[in-house]
């Protein structure tokens, strides 16, 4: 019997589909005991952790396929995949909506000054925040323009944003009025009220974003990271915001989680600071289940899974 091996604990209505969509195969899911036993047998496992790792790639695993219940993939071996022939896709895409809307929450409330108001508010202060900005008529650079990134920049449009893009290919996006290959970084840095990174972590963006990028940063504009805290240096986004070359960072990742609370990102009050939970939402499984699915009933008829497929040579 085929298995398919479930770590991430599918709900009811997902199991249901996965078995119509794979009839010929046993699906395993349950406690750790159960998996660990059945993991060498699996030739599809749908999630991925420590112990997975140990057990499916033993020499005798049967593993051919992974699909990762995240987008991001770097803490995979995928060095390890590559080698043995195994196919690994992601959950990329079910993230535009909830980060998007993280995105905008927190550049409304930079430009609105909510985050200050809400300071306030904890300590029952009833105090004048100066002349408040709008986002309306605003730069926006995106670094890093994939699923993400394509709903940031159509959001924009909303509220007359001019939107620069920058991603690998350089390649064109219907909702992007400017796009640059990695070359044009530092022009779109300069240009851009808002800059927003979503970026995956791989051996070309670790620290991309260094004190050499914030000295480019436009004089007043903001910083907002969602995509891997370690592609950016974080002493140097301290620095660029004590001395003011940055007004202020919306940040949702971080070098070291949990934020150490040593750091003094803390205490800015010009950084809004969330714990790594931009991608969260209640619909994240049925979405995540969904590109699974599809996928599985492509596998089912013999055809290599499409959609999300991660190149293991570029990490993503």
């Amino acid at each position: 019997m085929r298995t398919i091996a479930c770590l991430y604990g599918p709900q009811p209505r997902h199991l249901e589909t996965i078995r119509s969509a794979a009839p010929g195969f046993d699906i395993v899911t349950g406690d750790e005991s159960e998996l660990r036993a059945r993991l060498e047998d699996a030739e599809i496992v749908v999630g991925w952790n420590g112990w997975a790792e140990e057990i499916c790639l033993r020499p005798q695993s049967k593993l051919r396929w992974v699909q990762a219940w995240g987008a991001g993939v770097e803490h995979m071996p995928l060095d390890a995949f590559e080698r043995r022939n195994i196919m690994l896709t992601n959950a990329s895409g079910v993230h535009a909506y909830p980060i998007s809307e993280t995105v905008f929450g927190m550049m409304l409330s930079f430009a609105r000054k909510l985050h200050a108001a809400a300071r306030n508010q904890a300590d029952k202060r009833w105090a004048w925040l100066g002349e408040l900005e709008e986002i309306h008529g605003k730069t926006l650079g995106l670094v890093g323009v994939g699923a993400i990134g394509e709903e940031i920049a159509r959001l924009a449009r909303a509220f007359r944003m001019q939107v620069l893009g920058v991603r690998r290919s350089g390649a064109p996006s219907p909702h992007v009025d400017r796009m640059y290959d990695h070359h044009g970084l530092n022009e779109v840095l300069a240009e851009s009220d808002f800059v927003v990174v979503t970026l995956p972590l791989t051996k070309d963006t670790r620290r991309l974003i260094d004190a050499s990028r914030f000295k480019h940063m436009k004089p007043g504009a903001y910083f907002i990271n969602i995509g891997r805290g370690l592609t950016v240096d974080t002493e140097a986004l301290i620095e660029a915001l004590r001395s003011g070359a940055i007004a202020g960072a919306g940040l949702d990742v971080f070098e070291q989680e949990p934020l150490p609370e040593s750091s003094p990102l803390w205490a800015m009050e010009n950084v809004i600071i969330t714990p790594h939970n931009s991608g969260s939402s209640v619909y994240y499984d049925d979405r995540a289940a969904e590109i699974f699915v599809a996928n599985l009933r492509d596998y089912v008829q013999g055809k290599e899974p499409g959609r999300n497929r991660v190149d293991l040579r570029n990490q993503y």
